[in-house]
């Protein structure tokens, strides 16, 4: 009997799992891995056999189906067969958290692996990032440089074992080593042991010094919160938010709350940076760690070498960002991460065959909200609305790209900011490199952003040029659309509401506050926010004193954030100025209006500072939203309100925070209660929200309310980012639709 078997079964200790139960069970025959799937050959009862084995699965395995055929052949005493090449169809495993069991090795002293940076067995540790091709088996990773000891190839060989054929499986004997080096890439401890070296760049790290530790699939710069303004300095990120390090999960609790579910997702085998409210008491430490904001990043150690870190640190946690040049990906290489510039650098000697940087997630209204989905969350799929292979090559920023393949579509890890070639390059790399391992030779079809000045463009030309694959052009909004539908298993139309910064509208305007029907197919845009000018157009999008410039310009008023020539300038841009119909917009000029943020240091960085001022507030204050019509295009009068807000006064925080959350409340929910009348006339029963400002909690809350208020349901996200990070996912799904 020949069992085949689909799922995530490479990596993860199924093999071993499938020769010990069989053994059990008494049974002949042999497992191997076949690069798309898993057969297991077995001489009698397959039912029971695979009853058997789901009860014993380990946790990281899953079994998706089982077919079974009748095969005639001659067995011996259960064994594991050499591993071969398939169609590939599995799923390729993703990097875990250190596991109990190798935590417990880790920290026992005696133990040959006490305090040893790699300690990891077949249900935990790199999967992903150390892979350079499939089947996954030891030859075809980075730790192939590393042969085994006598020691562990015993463990390796042995079905009892919790290391039985854990191709990742190394000790302090064979293993590979820390070194630690200083500024001028000069050697001040290798060799000694990672105890000492752990111990060293402890001490400086706590000291002051800006250091660099080098992880399974990229490099972090590390410092105390104390020294988040010399980071700052050194790494010129501006108010930037930082992720930080908890020693623990009860430390964590010091300084944020934690509820039920996010106390799940930080201490899962996943291990992401979950967005987390500070508490009041931990503000001040915290404020130069994450300026402005309400939340922090917080995230558990995940690897041996962050459990050794901490065992010699005094601080409670450290600030644990990824290595980059501003623009560029995330460092891999020992010689490029002494260009940073920092004080001191830990790094050891396994290659990094792909980066994947940390995954980042919050709780918004309940449903868990990806601001980047990366390690330990990729490249699992999700299901597609079409059978074909497609590529999507996303936006412009949060880039990630997207593969699909029988029937599911397959994120690559973050990839970042697309302005900068390294960065093209990566996304390049990542796509070729997922293709590679889901064994997709060609593609039909490459989806990408109708922005004329995308530079995400270049890569889509030269992957349908290499593919001879159709080149298809998404709208931004209609591919947010798409993307929500396929995180929710949406197959027929949907009222959407798609909002964020700005994206390439169908007229040549800037796009960001759309109401859409949309299907995989096509949509229409429904209804829009009226269009705000954009002084300088893109200096406008990072420097919202232009914003309310034009505004105060639009509603006849006397500017108030600037003067004297530069006045006049913009009084005579405002014509000719490009236009944007962008929620985005609205938010920071609301935010600077209000005097919580007028200079934009990061992405969306007026609006972002905005949230905290909206769960404070009480939406006390009367505002009026009007709405106006263009044809058969509905929008809405934001220039009134901004009127209104401009005419009232706030003198103390609790008053801005009462105006931020009246004005938004009421747009917000004025907006969503149309687009509940729109779902209505067309038979519908569900309103989605995506795009980038829905991870606003608040916001997200308002229109849920509005929303079921009308006894529909709230479609909001859960497994594709909200944001440009799930451009891809639509891409890949409207371009898939258009072939079918």
């Amino acid at each position: 009997m020949k069992i085949t078997v689909y799922g995530i079964v490479q990596g993860v200790g199924f093999r071993p799992t499938v020769y010990r139960v069989a053994r059990r069970m008494g049974l002949k025959g042999f497992v191997l891995n076949n690069g798309s799937n898993v057969e297991i050959h077995i001489d009698r009862d397959a039912e029971e056999f695979l009853s058997e084995l789901r009860k014993a699965l380990p946790a990281l395995a899953r079994i998706d189906r089982a077919e079974l055929e009748d095969v005639d052949e001659e067995l011996q005493e259960f064994s594991i067969a050499q591993s071969h090449d398939g169609v590939r169809v599995s799923l390729i495993p993703t990097d875990t958290a250190i596991c109990r069991n190798c935590a417990e090795d880790f920290g026992r002293p005696g133990d040959k692996r006490h305090h040893f940076p790699f300690t990891n067995c077949t249900e935990c540790g790199a999967r992903f990032t150390v892979i350079a091709d499939l089947p996954f088996d030891r030859a075809r990773t980075s730790m192939t440089d590393f042969p085994m000891c006598p020691s562990c190839t015993k463990e390796y060989a042995s079905p009892e074992d919790r290391r039985f054929h854990a191709q990742t499986i190394s000790c302090p004997a064979c293993g590979p080593t820390y070194t630690l080096y200083d500024r001028e890439r000069r050697v001040l401890l290798k060799g000694a042991g990672p105890e000492e070296v752990f111990k060293e760049f402890a001490a400086r790290i706590d000291s002051g010094s800006v250091g660099l530790l080098k992880g399974w699939g990229g490099m972090h710069i590390v410092c105390t919160f104390e020294n988040a303004s010399r980071l700052r300095r050194i790494y010129r990120r501006g108010d930037k938010p930082y992720a930080v390090m908890m020693r623990d999960l009860e430390t964590a609790r010091r300084y944020a709350s934690i509820d039920e579910l996010e106390e799940k997702l930080i201490a899962s085998p996943q291990r992401p940076i979950v967005l987390l409210h500070k508490l009041e008491r931990s503000r001040e430490a915290l404020e130069k760690v994450s300026p402005g904001l309400g939340n922090l990043g917080v995230m558990l150690p995940y690897s041996g070498a962050h459990l050794l870190l901490f065992h010699h640190l005094r601080a409670d946690g450290v600030i644990m960002t990824s290595a980059n040049p501003p623009g560029e990906p995330m460092v891999t290489e020992n010689e490029k991460a002494f260009e940073l510039g920092l004080d001191c650098y830990l790094m050891h000697n396994r290659r990094i065959i792909h980066r994947c940087d940390d995954s980042v997630v919050k709780i918004n209204s309940g449903r868990i909200n990806f601001t980047r989905k990366s390690r330990g969350f990729v490249p699992l799929p999700v299901e597609a609305n079409h059978d074909h292979t497609v590529i999507g090559v996303g936006a412009q920023w949060d880039v990630a790209g997207s593969v699909s393949r029988n029937g599911e579509i397959f994120l690559t890890q973050y990839v970042g900011e697309s302005q900068q070639y390294p960065t093209l390059q990566y996304l390049d790399e990542a796509i070729h490199h997922l293709a590679g391992l889901l064994g997709t030779k060609w593609a039909e079809a490459v989806g990408m952003d109708k922005h004329p000045r995308y530079s995400t463009r270049i890569v889509a030309r030269r992957l349908a040029k290499e593919h001879g694959a159709e080149l298809v052009e998404t709208q931004h909004y209609h591919a947010h659309a798409a993307a929500l539908k396929i995180d929710r298993r949406i197959d027929g139309p949907l009222v959407c509401l798609t909002w964020d910064g700005t994206g390439y509208g169908d007229d040549g305007t800037s796009w960001g506050g759309e109401t859409l029907l949309a299907d995989f197919e096509g949509y229409r845009r429904a209804a829009t926010l009226e269009s705000i000018p954009l002084l300088g157009g893109d200096k406008a999008v990072i420097d919202p004193k232009r914003v309310v410039t034009a505004i105060e310009l639009k509603l006849r008023r006397q500017p108030s954030l600037v003067d004297g020539p530069e006045a006049e300038l913009y009084a005579k841009m405002l014509d000719k100025s490009v236009t944007a119909s962008s929620m985005g917009r609205v938010l920071d000029s609301v935010s600077c209006i209000l005097g919580i943020c007028c200079k934009r240091t990061y992405e969306g960085e007026p609006a972002i500072k905005l949230e905290r001022w909206l769960e404070a507030g009480r939406p006390t204050a009367d505002f009026e939203l009007e709405f106006g019509h263009i044809g058969d295009l509905e929008f809405a009068r934001t220039l009134p309100m901004l009127d209104q807000l401009l005419s009232m006064k706030a003198e103390t925080d609790g008053q801005r925070a009462d105006l931020a959350a009246s004005f938004v409340r009421t747009l917000v929910q004025g907006i969503a209660d149309r687009a509940c009348d729109l779902a209505e006339h067309e038979g519908l029963k569900q309103v989605g929200l995506t795009g980038g400002v829905s991870y606003s909690g608040p916001i997200t809350a308002w229109v849920k309310e509005s929303v079921e208020r009308r006894r529909l349901e709230f479609v909001g996200h859960e497994r594709i980012p909200n944001g440009d990070g799930g451009i891809s996912t639509g891409q890949n799904a409207i371009a898939g639709a258009l072939l079918a």
